[in-house]
């Protein structure tokens, strides 16, 4: 049987020395608080007799609403035990209290906020982009909390996403992957219950897609192109060929990389996409890059590759969205003018060099522990399609025997 009661919250007091007055219902030795809303100095409370002493503005009325709603409260909680023995104390307070609205769109910038905080630029831009998605769908001033957010609101909110932002099934599943996480992050808060994640209920779907990476002869011939001096387009080879051999580095820290990060052997730098700190030992082909764009003046807080204004601010992430955007898109234009000149027939963006070194690593014998450490990766399986990759490779070449 549980019980409530009322506590004085001194573990909790307010800036202008005032403490809240809680109610406290304790079931199976544990325990869930309901804020009464109401404060008072700790002087002013009678814990035996559970109620405010004379002398504090409004304490007649104030014991009055606190009896009352003692007593509603313990009738409520009567009822539901009477029929659902096993309720927990959380399950009685929705029960007794019903569940108050959570805001979803204020929880996720402040979720948000602290990628930014933390210097997780690219993850906070790709969260900004979801998030402007989902206001342009219900409109810049309408309130969505999370149990408006239900299997219907997902079904009609992917329909959306295809018909109108034109997102394909992979995108949305990034987009939705994104909002099941806030749900998550939300209930262990205990901002709202498990029942309410609609993703409990709600699939969310993928399509199987090919990673494109280079053979050893593709990337020597790009290494090998000549192209004038000093140009861009070299400029971007280089980027791109120094990215397949420096651990597969996405586009944005290849980008945002200074001379401060290089001690004469190693790059030590923090991943924009996942905050995680990595140093990797570059390869000659790396080093003698590098050497090409180390001049006599160059300062440590310069971007080693010039493609972006080195008084970027980087405590401005639009204008970090913007500069990388540009160069981004610069860059990729570029390397399909390559792939042209080569006739390397397929698709050539900046994130081959990615696929090309992670593939390429594990065909040289480094274990994929530590192909994933210095990819940045979170967890081993964002690794292990490279792995089935170059298993297929090797399958494939096997078949050399049956001709």
């Amino acid at each position: 049987m549980a019980t409530i009661s009322i506590i004085l919250r001194t573990d909790k007091p307010k800036k202008d020395g005032t403490f809240p007055l809680n109610f406290l219902i304790i079931k199976d030795r544990k325990k869930t608080k309901i804020s009464t809303k109401i404060a008072i100095e700790q002087k002013y409370w009678d814990e035996k007799k559970s109620r405010i002493k004379p002398g504090t503005t409004n304490s007649t009325r104030h014991n009055s609403y606190l009896q009352n709603k003692l007593a509603e409260l313990q009738n409520k909680i009567l009822e539901a035990e009477t029929f659902t023995k096993s309720l927990t104390t959380k399950q009685l307070k929705k029960a007794t209290y019903g569940v108050t609205p959570v805001d979803f769109l204020k929880f996720a910038e402040m979720v948000n906020e602290k990628f930014k905080q933390n210097g997780q630029i690219s993850s906070y831009i790709k969260n900004t982009s979801i998030l402007s998605k989902i206001k342009r769908y219900i409109g810049e001033e309408v309130k969505l909390d999370f149990q408006d957010i239900d299997v219907n609101f997902l079904n009609k909110y992917e329909i959306h996403l295809k018909n109108n932002e034109g997102n394909s099934v992979n995108t949305i599943h990034k987009d939705f992957r994104y909002i099941r996480k806030l749900f998550n992050d939300a209930y262990r808060e205990e901002l709202i219950e498990h029942g309410q994640i609609p993703f409990n209920k709600y699939k969310l779907k993928l399509e199987k897609t090919t990673r494109q990476f280079l053979s050893e002869d593709e990337l020597d011939k790009i290494e090998k192109l000549h192209l004038q001096a000093e140009s861009k387009i070299s400029l971007h080879r280089d980027m791109f060929v120094f990215s397949s051999y420096a651990g597969g580095l996405r586009i944005s820290d290849i980008l945002l990389l200074r001379w401060s990060a290089f001690d004469g052997s190693h790059l030590n730098i923090k991943i924009h996409k996942t905050g995680s700190q990595i140093s990797i030992k570059l390869p000659n082909k790396a080093l003698g890059i590098l050497k090409k764009y180390q001049q006599l003046e160059t300062k440590k807080n310069h971007f080693i590759f010039p493609m972006i204004s080195n008084d970027l601010d980087m405590k401005n992430p639009e204008e970090v969205l913007k500069s990388v955007s540009s160069a981004s898109a610069y860059i990729n234009k570029n390397l399909k003018t390559i792939k042209e000149k080569l006739n390397i027939d397929k698709p050539i963006s900046f994130h081959v060099s990615r696929h090309t070194w992670a593939t390429r690593a594990l065909k040289k014998g480094i274990s994929i522990d530590k192909v994933s450490k210095l990819m940045g990766h979170a967890q081993i399986r964002e690794t292990q399609i490279y792995a089935k990759i170059v298993s297929e490779e090797l399958d494939k070449a096997m078949d050399v025997f049956n001709e």
